[in-house]
This record gives C-alpha cells, sequence and structure tokens, in this order.
C-alpha cells in the first residue's frame, strides 16, 4: 500500500513537472520578444522564468525519488505469505495465544523492545525444548496485529539465510538494481540488504534455530562484530518527517547459544527458564482437559520440571486413544517406575535434526553434537558423568579432571574441562537462570531434573561399564567427605552442599563402595552436620540409612538399630517427639528379645526411650 502512495505521488509530481515545462515556454517568449505590459519590468519576467525553472528541477528530482521508492521488486515483492522455489515460507508459524502459559513477562519485555528497539536486536536463548519457538510465533502474532509486517526464517545454512534476507529486503521495497550491483560483486549483500531494512518501518524479522552461530557468516565474519547477516541497525530508523516518532524494524533471533559474547553488546539476550509448575499444569488441561484435575496436572507438571517439549509430549501421549495410560496420575506414576519407554524412548528417525529436536530424549544431544562440532569432544561424557550425581546443586570441587578422566579411561586436562562446563553453560545444559551459582557458600553446577534423567538412560545404552562411572562419582564423594571431616567448622558449608548427595552411596541397588566405607562416609557426614547444627540434613540422610539397612541387613541387625537411633536423635531434635519416641521403642523391643533385658546395648536403648518420652512429657500431658 506504502509503494502504491508513492506510485501515485510519482505520477503527479511528474504531470507537475511536464506542465511547468509548458509554461516556461511562453515565458521564455514573452522574456525575448514581445512583452506584455504588466511584465514591462525585467525582474518580474525573470523573476517568475527562474521560479518556474527552479520548481521543474525540485518536481524532477521528487518524480525520480518516488518513483524509486516505489519501484517494483519483481514477483518477489510481496513476499510475507508466498512460498518460491527451493525456499521455505517467510510466514511465522501458527500459534493460539491465549494458550502460551507463563511467559507473559517475556512477552512484554519483547513488546517494548519492539516498539522501541533503540539500537538493539533480541535473542531468545535456552536449552533445546525450553520454548523459544512457541515465544517468538506469540510475539509475531500479537506485531501482526499492531499493524507490524512480520518474516520468519528458519535457519538451515548460510546459504539459505542469504536468500531468505534478500527475499525480506526485497519485499521491504530493496531496488531490483541495487541487487543486481550486489550480485555483480559492486557492493557487499549483507549491506544492501541492511540499507533497506534499516529505511523501511513496522518491521519483526525472526531468525529460528540459529543454534550454530558459527556459521552464520557470511564467511568468517563473528556475529559481535555486526559486519555479516546479524546487525542491531534496525532499531536505528530516524523519523522521516519532523516531531514524528520513527516505527523501527526489529530482529529477533532464536538460539540454544545463551552467551552474551557471541552476540554482542547489543543484543537483548532474553534466556528461557522452565514454566512454573501451574503454567505447566495449565499447558496440559489445554491439551489433554479429560485426563485429570488442575492439582493432579500439577503434580504430573512438576514431576515433568515444566519443560515445554516434554508436555506437548506428554499430552500427544494422554490423548492417544491407544495409549496405556490416560490420565496425570497414572502417567506420572508410569514415569517414575519406567522413564525410559516413555520420555526416554529413542527415535528410529533421529538422525534428522527437525525429528531430533521435537522428541525428549535427543532435543539435547544435537547440542551435543554442536559442542563436539566446535571441538568440546568431552561435552557429551561431562554431562554424562554430571547426571550420576543427586539431584541437587552439585559442588564444583567436585568436578575435577581426575574424576572424568577416571569415567572416560582418557587424559583430560582441567584446562579443557573448563572450557566444556562453559561450552555446557553456553547452551544452557547446566541448568536456568544461574549454571553456576553460589549454594551455602560453595560454588555448584546445577543440572535440569529431566536432562539428569535422560543422560541417565543415555548413558546406561551407551556404555559397556556404566558401573565404572558410578564409582568415580561414589568414590569422589567419600573424598570431599573425608576432607569436610578433616576441616572442622571451615567444611560446614561444604557438607551441607554435599549431603543431598550422600544417599547415592546407599540407595542404589548396586551400591559402588563396600557397605562398610560406606556406611562410615555417610556416618561420618552426620557428624559433621551434627556439630553444624544442620538437623534437617541429617534428617534426610538418617533416614535413607535406616531404609536402606532394613533392605540390606534387616531390621534386628545391630547397624539397623544403630540407624534408628540415630534417626530418633534427630527427630527428637526438630521436635518431633512421639515419633522418636516410638522408634526408640521399637529398638528396645528387639534388643529386649534378641539381646535379653540386661544386655548394655539394651540398658542403653531404655535410657534414650526414657529421654524421649520425658522430652515429650514436657510438652504434651502424660502418655495414658
Amino acid at each position: 500500500m506504502r509503494h502504491k502512495r508513492r506510485a501515485r505521488l510519482g505520477a503527479a509530481a511528474a504531470g507537475a513537472l511536464a506542465m511547468v515545462t509548458v509554461l516556461l515556454g511562453p515565458v521564455t517568449n514573452y522574456a525575448s520578444e514581445s512583452v506584455p505590459g504588466w511584465v514591462r519590468n525585467p525582474w518580474v519576467a525573470w523573476t517568475i522564468f527562474g521560479s518556474l525553472a527552479l520548481s521543474a528541477v525540485v518536481l524532477g528530482l521528487l518524480s525520480r525519488y518516488l518513483d524509486g521508492a516505489a519501484a517494483p521488486s519483481g514477483p518477489l515483492t510481496r513476499l510475507e505469505t508466498a512460498t518460491t522455489a527451493g525456499l521455505s515460507s517467510l510466514r511465522a508459524p501458527h500459534v493460539v495465544p491465549e494458550r502460551v502459559r507463563g511467559r507473559e513477562p517475556e512477552l512484554e519485555h519483547l513488546a517494548r523492545l519492539l516498539r522501541a528497539p533503540a539500537g538493539r536486536f533480541a535473542v531468545l536463548s535456552g536449552v533445546g525444548g525450553i520454548g523459544k519457538t512457541t515465544v517468538a510465533a506469540t510475539l509475531c502474532a500479537e506485531a501482526r496485529n499492531a499493524g507490524y509486517t512480520v518474516f520468519w526464517v528458519h535457519w538451515r545454512n548460510q546459504a539459505d539465510l542469504a536468500k531468505h534476507l534478500t527475499q525480506v529486503a526485497l519485499a521491504c521495497g530493496l531496488p531490483v538494481s541495487a541487487l543486481e550491483r550486489a550480485n555483480a560483486g559492486h557492493e557487499n549483500l549483507p549491506d544492501v540488504v541492511w540499507q533497506q531494512l534499516v529505511v523501511a518501518r513496522k518491521w519483526l524479522l525472526v531468525i529460528d534455530e540459529a543454534d550454530e552461530t558459527g556459521m552464520i557468516g557470511p564467511g568468517s565474519e563473528k556475529i559481535r562484530d555486526y559486519r555479516g547477516w546479524i546487525r542491531p541497525e534496525g532499531g536505528t530508523a530516524r523519523p522521516r518527517r519532523r516531531f514524528r516518532r520513527p516505527r523501527p524494524g526489529l530482529l529477533l533471533i532464536t538460539s540454544r547459544d545463551t552467551s552474551t559474547d557471541t552476540w554482542g553488546p547489543c543484543a537483548e539476550v532474553v534466556r528461557l527458564g522452565p514454566l512454573t509448575v501451574h503454567a505447566a499444569a495449565q499447558v496440559l488441561l489445554d491439551t489433554a482437559p479429560r485426563a485429570g484435575t488442575l492439582r493432579e496436572a500439577e503434580a504430573l507438571a512438576a514431576r515433568l520440571g515444566g519443560l515445554p517439549l516434554a508436555l506437548r509430549s506428554t499430552s500427544d501421549y494422554l490423548t492417544k486413544p491407544t495409549s496405556r495410560f490416560q490420565t496425570f496420575m497414572a502417567y506420572r506414576s508410569a514415569l517414575m517406575e519406567d522413564m525410559r519407554s516413555l520420555l526416554g524412548s529413542a527415535d528410529p528417525n533421529a538422525a534428522d535434526p527437525e525429528v531430533a529436536r521435537q522428541t525428549v530424549r535427543h532435543t539435547w544431544e544435537l547440542s551435543l553434537d554442536q559442542l563436539g562440532s566446535e571441538g568440546y569432544a568431552l561435552a557429551r561424557p561431562l554431562l554424562r558423568l554430571l547426571a550420576l550425581f543427586g539431584e541437587a546443586p552439585i559442588p564444583l570441587s567436585l568436578i575435577t579432571a581426575d574424576l572424568l578422566q577416571t569415567a572416560v579411561r582418557q587424559p583430560v586436562d582441567q584446562g579443557a574441562l573448563d572450557a566444556v562446563l562453559a561450552g555446557l553453560n553456553r547452551y544452557g545444559l547446566l541448568g536456568v537462570p544461574d549454571a553456576l551459582a553460589t549454594h551455602n557458600g560453595a560454588r555448584t553446577i546445577t543440572l535440569d531434573p529431566l536432562v539428569r534423567q535422560i543422560n541417565i538412560i543415555a548413558l546406561a545404552e551407551e556404555s559397556a561399564d556404566p558401573l565404572r562411572w558410578h564409582s568415580a562419582v561414589a568414590h569422589s564423594l567419600m573424598q570431599a567427605v573425608a576432607e569436610v571431616r578433616a576441616t572442622g567448622r571451615p567444611g560446614w558449608a561444604m557438607a551441607r552442599v554435599l549431603a543431598p548427595h550422600a544417599p547415592l552411596l546407599l540407595g542404589g541397588q548396586d551400591p559402588q563402595l563396600p557397605m562398610r566405607d560406606a556406611r562410615r562416609t555417610v556416618e561420618d557426614l552426620g557428624e559433621v552436620l551434627k556439630e553444624a547444627g544442620l538437623s534437617a540434613e541429617r534428617l534426610a540422610l538418617c533416614q535413607i540409612q535406616l531404609t536402606t539397612d532394613n533392605r540390606l541387613l534387616g531390621p534386628e541387625h545391630p547397624d539397623t538399630l544403630g540407624s534408628r537411633d540415630r534417626l530418633a536423635g534427630v527427630l527428637l531434635e526438630l521436635g518431633d517427639h512421639r515419633q522418636a519416641v516410638e522408634l526408640h521403642r521399637e529398638s528396645l523391643h528387639i534388643r529386649e528379645r534378641t539381646l535379653g533385658a540386661d544386655h548394655p546395648d539394651t540398658l542403653a536403648g531404655r535410657a534414650n526411650l526414657e529421654s524421649a518420652v520425658a522430652a515429650l512429657r514436657q510438652r504434651q500431658p502424660p502418655l495414658p
């Protein structure tokens, strides 16, 4: 519509130019031969002549400008909804904005940036499956409703990107002659494209799934230098009229690369995290409304970690009439028992990157492949190794070159290990929003629960000796506990961080340490926690130890009785006197039956029970 208006103005200017040209003849004739009475003064005649000549020049230039601005760009002028041979459509994917849950803050931030880019462009980043494409498509729908022209480019390779961005520039009014000059080598093609985008107004350009950032180019150009296809110049348009606010365009990129160093100082990097439990539950209810209640959906959403890809995969499963599990709770129970056959199953077509992106089992493997292509061959084994720790922040001090070397049985340099950690963090595989953070005074690494579980499954399938990997983690934990025990008070913060991981030494079906060593390690850590007054952390540890002793040693074994007494002692410290009394009473009955009433252990158990009962009586009336 804008180009048509300019064409009409250009035609009008050309007509006015012709009329002025016609008038110049009589004026010239009057000035040179027969002069009428009203212009006997030569200054009047020459003033009229000069004005008409100047008007002719101005109208001529205006006509050429308007004709150039309205120049047809061939069959590619209307490209937003068209698909040309060999190229995908420039139309954004369809979304229902009302069903995009939990992304309101990010969408509001991007909408503000769309209205006033101020020399910036946006990058939606995050781990695979986090919903970057959905958020970008939602912004496109909102922008289109606000009168913006929207272009969507799906990243495949450098050549396709060049063709698509050329399409976009032509659709925004780039003269074909300018493109021909660039194709002839007289001008730089990215310069020509962006010169046109700078003067165009109210557009939104999305480059989706630009994960291979080193390949965007052209050539070896680095993105942060803004000399190639990625530039912040869409937000620098100036108003064409005085006092009129500019309506510039915005470039939005979706990528797994979260590094601000990659995108440069003009990038507004918006990192997406998992959905909240409530928002994730709403997604499940939107797509599988007959599968259960909101509370049941929230329970399943929590198990899935709020990952949009996992939510969509689960909803697809629940709505199939042939699925074994068709309710939220049934699926959740099955997931806890057999994740491998549900979300962890391999897809036979995963060699196709587009299939792999849409599969929970494979989507993160694409990021690991990318890191491998960048020279970080240890990225995959390191992520597998991190998954073997507990579902809690992992102390960075435990992740050493010796640990990884023991697992992979090849030399590992500490510098290479640090670079791989940075690479995993860059691709969002180490948690959101702050992968490297201080937790209880210790530097830690976080891992998404679902990423962790899928990598445990992958390790079991890939490794010929997965027990070696588990053993490496167990020995690193045992060594860390020994160091904490020897450190004393300065080691209390580290003991607190280690506590969620210590049950790994006891809780598995195949213990990776001799039982005596594992018990001693856990008991030593419990003593440090007791010295630090960390009763809540001790409670979880003691519960796991009692469960393990009951399973491996039996309820009447002396070590099991000791574990029961320690758990009762922690419960007393936490104020749960009634439960502590029950545990001490149970231990005393077993000792009286197996050891006799006068055995020293029996007498000690009776004293423990009496102390617990006394503590209980101080808080409530005597027991009947």
